[in-house]
Protein backbone atom coordinates (compact mmCIF):
# COMPACT_ATOMS: atom_id res chain seq x y z
CA UNK A 1 0.00 0.00 0.00
CA UNK A 2 1.18 3.61 -0.78
CA UNK A 3 2.02 5.66 2.04
CA UNK A 4 0.87 9.15 1.14
CA UNK A 5 -0.35 12.22 3.16
CA UNK A 6 -3.53 13.05 4.61
CA UNK A 7 -6.80 13.44 2.66
CA UNK A 8 -7.31 16.26 1.05
CA UNK A 9 -10.14 19.38 1.62
CA UNK A 10 -10.20 18.92 -2.56
CA UNK A 11 -9.79 16.75 -5.12
CA UNK A 12 -6.95 14.43 -4.68
CA UNK A 13 -5.27 14.92 -8.44
CA UNK A 14 -2.25 12.49 -8.75
CA UNK A 15 -0.56 13.81 -11.93
CA UNK A 16 2.89 12.93 -13.77
CA UNK A 17 5.13 15.37 -12.21
CA UNK A 18 6.94 15.71 -15.15
CA UNK A 19 3.92 16.54 -16.92
CA UNK A 20 3.14 20.13 -18.06
CA UNK A 21 -0.23 21.57 -17.41
CA UNK A 22 -2.34 23.71 -18.91
CA UNK A 23 -2.61 26.97 -16.79
CA UNK A 24 -6.40 27.79 -15.64
CA UNK A 25 -7.88 30.72 -17.29
CA UNK A 26 -8.02 33.69 -14.65
CA UNK A 27 -11.48 33.69 -13.37
CA UNK A 28 -13.10 37.27 -13.19
CA UNK A 29 -14.39 36.98 -8.99
CA UNK A 30 -13.58 38.92 -6.38
CA UNK A 31 -11.48 36.48 -4.87
CA UNK A 32 -9.15 36.40 -7.24
CA UNK A 33 -8.90 40.22 -7.75
CA UNK A 34 -8.25 40.28 -3.90
CA UNK A 35 -5.86 37.69 -4.08
CA UNK A 36 -3.67 39.80 -7.21
CA UNK A 37 -4.23 42.46 -4.66
CA UNK A 38 -2.33 41.08 -2.16
CA UNK A 39 0.29 39.67 -4.16
CA UNK A 40 0.66 43.89 -5.38
CA UNK A 41 3.95 44.96 -4.81
CA UNK A 42 5.45 41.49 -3.53
CA UNK A 43 7.04 40.48 -6.77
CA UNK A 44 5.03 37.48 -7.30
CA UNK A 45 2.57 37.64 -9.68
CA UNK A 46 -0.54 35.00 -11.11
CA UNK A 47 0.58 33.09 -14.37
CA UNK A 48 3.90 34.99 -15.14
CA UNK A 49 6.90 33.63 -16.28
CA UNK A 50 9.29 34.05 -13.65
CA UNK A 51 10.22 31.34 -11.28
CA UNK A 52 8.96 32.08 -8.15
CA UNK A 53 5.19 33.24 -9.68
CA UNK A 54 2.09 30.99 -9.28
CA UNK A 55 0.74 28.93 -12.17
CA UNK A 56 -2.73 28.42 -11.39
CA UNK A 57 -4.18 25.60 -12.72
CA UNK A 58 -7.64 24.98 -11.03
CA UNK A 59 -10.37 27.95 -11.19
CA UNK A 60 -11.14 27.08 -7.31
CA UNK A 61 -7.82 28.52 -6.41
CA UNK A 62 -8.77 31.97 -5.28
CA UNK A 63 -11.81 31.16 -3.27
CA UNK A 64 -9.95 28.34 -1.69
CA UNK A 65 -7.14 30.43 -0.75
CA UNK A 66 -9.30 33.05 0.58
CA UNK A 67 -11.35 30.84 2.81
CA UNK A 68 -8.40 28.74 3.95
CA UNK A 69 -5.42 30.51 3.82
CA UNK A 70 -2.11 29.28 4.50
CA UNK A 71 -3.90 25.55 5.03
CA UNK A 72 -5.56 25.82 1.81
CA UNK A 73 -2.61 27.46 -0.03
CA UNK A 74 -0.58 24.28 0.94
CA UNK A 75 -3.34 22.02 0.18
CA UNK A 76 -3.90 23.15 -3.00
CA UNK A 77 -0.26 22.89 -3.95
CA UNK A 78 -0.78 18.98 -2.92
CA UNK A 79 -3.37 18.71 -5.01
CA UNK A 80 -1.81 20.12 -7.97
CA UNK A 81 -3.91 23.09 -8.26
CA UNK A 82 -0.98 25.48 -8.79
CA UNK A 83 2.53 25.24 -9.67
CA UNK A 84 5.54 27.14 -8.85
CA UNK A 85 9.58 26.62 -10.09
CA UNK A 86 10.87 28.57 -6.93
CA UNK A 87 8.69 27.79 -3.91
CA UNK A 88 11.72 28.88 -1.56
CA UNK A 89 11.72 32.31 -3.60
CA UNK A 90 7.97 32.54 -3.45
CA UNK A 91 7.61 31.95 0.33
CA UNK A 92 10.49 34.67 0.78
CA UNK A 93 9.00 37.98 -1.27
CA UNK A 94 5.62 37.01 0.53
CA UNK A 95 6.98 37.30 3.88
CA UNK A 96 9.01 40.36 2.85
CA UNK A 97 6.03 41.74 1.67
CA UNK A 98 3.70 40.87 5.19
CA UNK A 99 1.63 38.55 3.86
CA UNK A 100 2.14 36.14 6.88
CA UNK A 101 0.23 37.83 9.03
CA UNK A 102 -2.63 38.27 5.93
CA UNK A 103 -2.83 34.67 5.17
CA UNK A 104 -3.55 33.17 8.50
CA UNK A 105 -7.07 34.37 9.23
CA UNK A 106 -8.37 35.48 12.54
CA UNK A 107 -9.99 32.76 13.42
CA UNK A 108 -7.02 30.18 12.55
CA UNK A 109 -5.12 32.36 15.18
CA UNK A 110 -7.71 32.49 17.42
CA UNK A 111 -8.61 28.70 17.26
CA UNK A 112 -4.56 27.73 17.86
CA UNK A 113 -4.69 30.13 21.15
CA UNK A 114 -7.31 28.90 22.32
CA UNK A 115 -6.48 25.26 22.47
CA UNK A 116 -2.90 26.12 23.60
CA UNK A 117 -4.35 27.90 26.34
CA UNK A 118 -6.88 25.41 27.19
CA UNK A 119 -5.36 22.18 26.42
CA UNK A 120 -1.32 20.88 26.60
CA UNK A 121 -1.47 20.20 23.40
CA UNK A 122 2.32 18.46 24.16
CA UNK A 123 1.32 16.65 27.19
CA UNK A 124 2.58 13.21 27.49
CA UNK A 125 -0.07 11.11 26.34
CA UNK A 126 0.29 13.56 23.24
CA UNK A 127 4.13 13.56 22.80
CA UNK A 128 4.29 10.58 20.41
CA UNK A 129 1.48 12.47 17.91
CA UNK A 130 4.43 14.04 16.52
CA UNK A 131 6.99 11.17 16.11
CA UNK A 132 4.12 8.64 14.67
CA UNK A 133 3.38 11.45 12.19
CA UNK A 134 6.49 12.63 10.95
CA UNK A 135 9.36 11.13 12.57
CA UNK A 136 7.67 7.31 11.51
CA UNK A 137 6.82 7.96 8.19
CA UNK A 138 10.07 5.98 7.07
CA UNK A 139 13.44 5.86 7.84
CA UNK A 140 13.88 5.29 3.66
CA UNK A 141 12.65 8.38 2.93
CA UNK A 142 14.47 10.17 5.56
CA UNK A 143 17.74 8.49 4.69
CA UNK A 144 17.56 9.60 1.28
CA UNK A 145 16.63 13.45 2.06
CA UNK A 146 19.29 13.70 5.06
CA UNK A 147 23.23 13.05 4.45
CA UNK A 148 25.24 10.09 6.40
CA UNK A 149 24.93 11.77 9.93
CA UNK A 150 21.27 11.24 9.93
CA UNK A 151 20.91 14.96 11.15
CA UNK A 152 18.05 16.16 10.77
CA UNK A 153 18.47 20.02 12.18
CA UNK A 154 20.34 23.18 11.25
CA UNK A 155 24.13 22.17 9.52
CA UNK A 156 26.44 25.01 10.71
CA UNK A 157 28.14 26.26 7.00
CA UNK A 158 30.48 29.05 8.22
CA UNK A 159 33.40 26.61 6.80
CA UNK A 160 31.49 24.21 4.78
CA UNK A 161 31.24 23.30 0.89
CA UNK A 162 28.92 20.36 1.36
CA UNK A 163 25.81 19.28 3.27
CA UNK A 164 27.72 16.41 4.83
CA UNK A 165 30.23 18.66 6.01
CA UNK A 166 28.27 21.64 7.23
CA UNK A 167 26.22 18.48 9.53
CA UNK A 168 29.94 17.41 10.52
CA UNK A 169 31.05 20.98 11.66
CA UNK A 170 27.38 21.29 13.54
CA UNK A 171 27.89 18.59 15.55
CA UNK A 172 31.61 18.97 16.24
CA UNK A 173 30.42 22.39 17.21
CA UNK A 174 28.24 21.32 20.15
CA UNK A 175 30.65 18.62 21.57
CA UNK A 176 33.19 21.84 21.61
CA UNK A 177 30.51 23.77 23.12
CA UNK A 178 29.67 21.39 25.72
CA UNK A 179 33.81 20.79 26.47
CA UNK A 180 33.28 17.46 26.41
CA UNK A 181 36.03 15.09 27.97
CA UNK A 182 36.39 11.23 28.03
CA UNK A 183 34.29 9.66 30.29
CA UNK A 184 31.39 12.17 30.35
CA UNK A 185 28.22 10.97 30.55
CA UNK A 186 26.11 13.00 28.60
CA UNK A 187 22.13 12.70 28.16
CA UNK A 188 20.45 13.36 24.30
CA UNK A 189 17.30 14.77 24.94
CA UNK A 190 15.36 13.91 21.53
CA UNK A 191 17.96 12.16 19.73
CA UNK A 192 16.58 11.46 16.20
CA UNK A 193 18.48 8.93 14.65
CA UNK A 194 21.57 9.18 16.81
CA UNK A 195 24.01 11.72 15.14
CA UNK A 196 24.85 13.34 17.19
CA UNK A 197 25.12 10.44 20.05
CA UNK A 198 27.27 8.72 17.51
CA UNK A 199 29.46 11.24 16.77
CA UNK A 200 30.06 11.79 20.23
CA UNK A 201 30.98 8.49 21.17
CA UNK A 202 33.12 7.77 18.71
CA UNK A 203 35.27 10.87 18.18
CA UNK A 204 35.12 12.02 21.78
CA UNK A 205 34.47 9.29 24.04
CA UNK A 206 31.65 10.18 26.34
CA UNK A 207 29.38 7.66 27.14
CA UNK A 208 25.48 8.88 26.03
CA UNK A 209 21.94 8.38 26.60
CA UNK A 210 19.68 9.24 23.96
CA UNK A 211 15.72 9.72 24.10
CA UNK A 212 12.92 9.37 21.72
CA UNK A 213 9.58 9.22 21.31
CA UNK A 214 10.20 8.14 17.76
CA UNK A 215 10.11 3.76 17.47
CA UNK A 216 11.44 4.49 13.80
CA UNK A 217 14.52 6.75 14.66
CA UNK A 218 15.06 4.44 17.73
CA UNK A 219 15.96 1.58 16.28
CA UNK A 220 18.00 2.90 13.27
CA UNK A 221 19.40 4.85 16.09
CA UNK A 222 20.47 2.01 17.84
CA UNK A 223 22.01 0.19 14.13
CA UNK A 224 24.14 3.21 14.01
CA UNK A 225 25.20 3.19 17.59
CA UNK A 226 26.42 -0.62 17.56
CA UNK A 227 29.18 -1.12 19.20
CA UNK A 228 29.59 2.15 21.18
CA UNK A 229 28.65 3.25 24.88
CA UNK A 230 25.53 4.45 23.74
CA UNK A 231 21.96 3.41 24.99
CA UNK A 232 18.92 4.51 23.11
CA UNK A 233 15.64 4.58 24.99
CA UNK A 234 12.62 5.15 23.50
CA UNK A 235 10.91 7.67 26.50
CA UNK A 236 9.67 11.07 27.16
CA UNK A 237 12.11 13.47 28.80
CA UNK A 238 9.95 14.24 32.01
CA UNK A 239 10.35 10.32 32.73
CA UNK A 240 14.21 10.58 32.87
CA UNK A 241 16.00 10.06 35.66
CA UNK A 242 19.82 10.48 36.63
CA UNK A 243 22.69 12.40 36.55
CA UNK A 244 24.53 13.44 33.78
CA UNK A 245 27.65 16.13 33.40
CA UNK A 246 26.40 17.31 29.99
CA UNK A 247 22.87 17.39 28.53
CA UNK A 248 22.74 18.35 24.88
CA UNK A 249 18.95 18.97 22.87
CA UNK A 250 19.01 18.95 19.30
CA UNK A 251 16.00 20.29 17.52
CA UNK A 252 13.65 19.01 19.98
CA UNK A 253 12.82 22.09 21.75
CA UNK A 254 9.93 22.72 18.57
CA UNK A 255 7.81 19.83 20.01
CA UNK A 256 8.04 20.99 24.26
CA UNK A 257 5.25 23.88 24.08
CA UNK A 258 5.26 26.43 26.07
CA UNK A 259 3.44 25.28 28.63
CA UNK A 260 5.83 23.03 29.37
CA UNK A 261 8.84 25.01 29.22
CA UNK A 262 9.34 25.17 32.82
CA UNK A 263 8.82 21.56 33.77
CA UNK A 264 11.36 21.48 30.71
CA UNK A 265 14.07 23.74 32.00
CA UNK A 266 12.92 22.21 35.70
CA UNK A 267 14.01 18.55 34.33
CA UNK A 268 17.10 19.52 33.01
CA UNK A 269 18.12 21.48 36.30
CA UNK A 270 17.67 18.06 38.07
CA UNK A 271 19.69 16.18 35.51
CA UNK A 272 22.35 18.20 35.15
CA UNK A 273 25.37 17.90 37.39
CA UNK A 274 26.21 21.24 38.92
CA UNK A 275 29.50 21.69 37.21
CA UNK A 276 28.00 20.84 33.90
CA UNK A 277 26.56 22.55 31.03
CA UNK A 278 23.39 22.29 28.34
CA UNK A 279 23.12 23.11 25.01
CA UNK A 280 19.83 24.26 23.93
CA UNK A 281 19.55 23.92 19.99
CA UNK A 282 16.40 25.07 18.47
CA UNK A 283 14.53 27.11 16.01
CA UNK A 284 13.37 29.77 17.24
CA UNK A 285 10.61 32.51 16.15
CA UNK A 286 10.45 36.40 16.19
CA UNK A 287 7.28 36.70 17.91
CA UNK A 288 6.15 35.64 21.25
CA UNK A 289 2.69 35.20 19.89
CA UNK A 290 1.44 31.51 20.88
CA UNK A 291 0.77 30.08 17.29
CA UNK A 292 1.87 27.61 14.18
CA UNK A 293 0.96 27.52 10.80
CA UNK A 294 -2.23 25.66 10.14
CA UNK A 295 -0.62 23.98 7.24
CA UNK A 296 2.41 22.82 9.00
CA UNK A 297 0.63 22.07 12.07
CA UNK A 298 -1.53 19.29 10.34
CA UNK A 299 1.16 18.19 7.68
CA UNK A 300 4.41 18.03 9.35
CA UNK A 301 5.14 18.86 13.02
CA UNK A 302 1.53 18.57 14.68
CA UNK A 303 0.74 20.48 18.06
CA UNK A 304 4.57 22.46 17.43
CA UNK A 305 5.21 25.57 18.63
CA UNK A 306 8.12 27.74 18.10
CA UNK A 307 9.73 29.12 20.96
CA UNK A 308 10.96 33.21 21.23
CA UNK A 309 13.83 34.74 22.71
CA UNK A 310 11.34 35.98 25.51
CA UNK A 311 10.28 32.52 26.91
CA UNK A 312 13.69 30.76 26.60
CA UNK A 313 15.00 33.65 28.94
CA UNK A 314 11.94 33.81 31.07
CA UNK A 315 11.10 29.82 31.58
CA UNK A 316 14.87 28.97 32.01
CA UNK A 317 15.81 32.03 34.58
CA UNK A 318 14.66 30.35 37.66
CA UNK A 319 16.76 27.17 36.73
CA UNK A 320 20.22 27.67 34.83
CA UNK A 321 22.49 30.14 34.30
CA UNK A 322 22.29 31.27 30.11
CA UNK A 323 26.07 31.51 29.31
CA UNK A 324 26.25 32.09 25.84
CA UNK A 325 23.30 32.54 22.43
CA UNK A 326 24.66 32.57 19.17
CA UNK A 327 22.05 32.14 15.86
CA UNK A 328 23.02 31.06 12.47
CA UNK A 329 19.25 30.94 11.35
CA UNK A 330 20.47 31.74 7.10
CA UNK A 331 22.57 28.35 7.24
CA UNK A 332 19.18 26.66 7.91
CA UNK A 333 17.70 28.08 4.56
CA UNK A 334 20.84 26.40 3.03
CA UNK A 335 20.95 23.17 4.54
CA UNK A 336 17.03 23.21 3.58
CA UNK A 337 17.26 23.70 -0.23
CA UNK A 338 20.55 20.82 0.30
CA UNK A 339 17.46 18.50 1.82
CA UNK A 340 15.65 19.56 -1.66
CA UNK A 341 17.56 18.70 -4.23
CA UNK A 342 18.35 14.91 -1.98
CA UNK A 343 14.71 14.86 -1.78
CA UNK A 344 14.29 15.42 -5.93
CA UNK A 345 17.41 13.52 -7.03
CA UNK A 346 16.93 10.29 -5.32
CA UNK A 347 12.94 10.32 -4.94
CA UNK A 348 12.26 8.23 -7.90
CA UNK A 349 13.91 5.24 -5.40
CA UNK A 350 11.05 5.58 -2.87
CA UNK A 351 8.13 6.86 -5.05
CA UNK A 352 6.46 3.14 -5.47
CA UNK A 353 5.87 2.91 -1.67
CA UNK A 354 4.90 6.64 -1.80
CA UNK A 355 2.20 8.57 -3.67
CA UNK A 356 2.75 11.82 -5.54
CA UNK A 357 0.60 13.60 -3.03
CA UNK A 358 3.14 12.99 -0.27
CA UNK A 359 6.27 14.17 -3.03
CA UNK A 360 4.67 17.71 -2.83
CA UNK A 361 3.95 18.12 0.55
CA UNK A 362 7.82 17.54 1.29
CA UNK A 363 8.52 19.64 -1.46
CA UNK A 364 6.41 22.91 -0.69
CA UNK A 365 7.58 21.99 3.26
CA UNK A 366 10.94 21.84 2.40
CA UNK A 367 10.79 24.84 0.63
CA UNK A 368 8.69 27.47 2.24
CA UNK A 369 10.56 26.67 4.81
CA UNK A 370 13.94 27.56 3.21
CA UNK A 371 11.89 30.70 2.34
CA UNK A 372 11.31 31.48 6.15
CA UNK A 373 14.86 31.16 6.99
CA UNK A 374 15.81 33.50 4.06
CA UNK A 375 13.67 35.89 5.24
CA UNK A 376 14.76 35.72 8.63
CA UNK A 377 11.34 35.20 9.26
CA UNK A 378 12.58 32.33 11.63
CA UNK A 379 15.70 32.11 13.15
CA UNK A 380 18.15 28.99 14.63
CA UNK A 381 19.63 29.18 18.53
CA UNK A 382 22.21 27.69 20.19
CA UNK A 383 22.03 28.50 24.00
CA UNK A 384 24.60 27.15 26.74
CA UNK A 385 23.73 26.93 29.82
CA UNK A 386 25.57 25.96 32.86
CA UNK A 387 23.84 25.78 36.57
CA UNK A 388 26.15 28.81 37.46
CA UNK A 389 29.46 27.10 37.85
CA UNK A 390 32.13 29.87 38.92
CA UNK A 391 34.96 29.56 35.78
CA UNK A 392 33.81 31.72 32.86
CA UNK A 393 32.63 30.32 29.67
CA UNK A 394 33.92 31.18 26.20
CA UNK A 395 32.12 29.89 23.15
CA UNK A 396 33.83 28.52 20.35
CA UNK A 397 32.69 29.32 17.20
Amino acid sequence: MLRSANASSGPDVRMNSNAPKPLAALPDTRARRVIEQLLEGSGVALNGRAPQDLRVHHPDFFSRVLRQGTLGLGEAYMDGWWECDRLDEMACRLLHHGLDELAHSPSERLMYRLQAGFFNLQSKARAHIVGEAHYDLGNDLFERMLDPTMCYSCGYWKAADTLHEAQLAKLELACRKLELEPGMRVLDIGCGWGSFAEHAARHHGVEVTGITISKEQAELARQRCAGLPVAIELKDYRDLEGCFDRIVSIGMFEHVGHRNYPAYFRTVERLLDAEGLFLLHTIGSNSSEITADPWINRYIFPNGVLPSAMHIARTSEPHLLLEDWQNFGPDYDRTLMAWLANFDARWGEVADRYNERTRRMFRYYLSVCAGAFRARHLQLWQVLFSRGREQRYDAPR
